[in-house]
């Protein structure tokens, strides 16, 4: 089939247009960012998910719709709604009205587990809102849909504001591990290639028109996942516990109650969460080790130009 995924070039889309590749499908990836991971076999078209003209273009003779593009970290919507409305609702609706034109057969969003609850913000209201609109476009118009609701997600190719990727870099850089909070926080943490593999079975018919969650298979706290941190690095660095905790984020469970039920999907086998931390902490420090060659090449560079 014929794939368009907007918002494909960041951390989740990367890897389920990869996810895609590999099961045959005829991947267009879209994004305002050129993607660093764009592979033979996959088409990239810069753009801007508001340009309704663009999109529909992008849109037209594919036969699914991945809508993973918007703002997705929830500090970011906490300190700009009217951007988080614009990019996340308003996108989705220039993307939902592109795809009913298509006359695609599949819709897929990219939501949120915060959805069930009243914690996450602007982040949940903007995912609510998104919800409710493809539940709409389903009943006026026939839109054939299935969304995904995104526990915490980690793994290789995280941007900055990812949850592990922050912690981890600076564990490595401050040589301690901190923590705003008591550690007894609870999440079911799903790697990104788990999560990108789930999110391609789904184009399964029995799937169709569905909510699904897709989580961890296990809860482990906050706490338990520092302590796993500071055994990888060889008991080296201790843990802090700052008396704070961010806002809008949930401590046990994001689950309150909420009429849509939503089914939930699991990876069997999947990426062991040990396993899944030693290969970001080496992404981290070929990060780090390319960054700081990029630094003293420019050091020998003034150098030079000094002489």
């Amino acid at each position: 089939m014929k794939v368009v995924i907007f918002g494909g070039s960041g951390f989740l889309g990367s890897h389920i247009a990869d996810a895609l590749t590999d099961r045959g499908h005829e991947v267009i990836v879209f994004d305002i960012n050129e993607s660093p991971y764009i592979r033979s076999g996959q088409t990239m078209v810069v753009g801007n998910i508001l340009d309704s003209g663009h999109v529909e273009e992008v849109t037209n003779g594919c036969d699914v719709v991945y809508n993973l593009a918007g703002i997705a970290d929830i500090d970011e919507c906490v300190s700009g709604p009217v951007e988080s409305i614009k990019n996340n609702i308003l996108g989705n609706a220039v993307v939902l009205e592109a795809a009913r034109k298509a006359g695609v057969k599949r819709y897929v969003f990219a939501s949120s587990v915060y959805v069930y609850s009243q914690s996450g913000s602007f982040y949940r209201s903007s995912k609510q809102a998104c919800e409710s609109f493809i539940d709409n476009y389903y009943t006026i118009y026939g839109l054939p849909y299935t969304i995904l609701r995104y526990g915490s997600l980690y793994g290789e190719r995280a941007g900055k504001n990812n949850g592990i990727y922050k912690l981890l870099k600076e564990t490595i850089e401050k040589g301690k591990i901190q923590h705003p909070g008591d550690g007894e926080e609870v999440r079911e943490y799903i790697h990104v290639r788990d999560a990108a593999e789930l999110s391609v079975d789904i184009l399964a018919e029995e799937y169709e028109n569905e909510h699904i969650i897709l989580t961890g298979n296990q809860s482990l706290k906050y706490k338990d996942l520092l302590e796993m941190i500071r055994e990888i690095f060889g008991n080296r660095f201790e843990i802090e516990y700052l008396d704070r905790r961010r806002t809008g984020h949930y401590k046990i469970t994001p689950y309150s109650f909420n009429p849509k039920i939503g089914r939930k999907l699991v990876k069997n086998p999947f990426v062991d969460m040990g396993q899944g931390l030693l290969s970001c902490i080496a992404e981290i420090y070929e990060e780090l080790h390319h960054e700081k060659k990029e630094e003293m090449g420019l050091f020998v560079e003034r150098e030079d130009e000094s002489e």
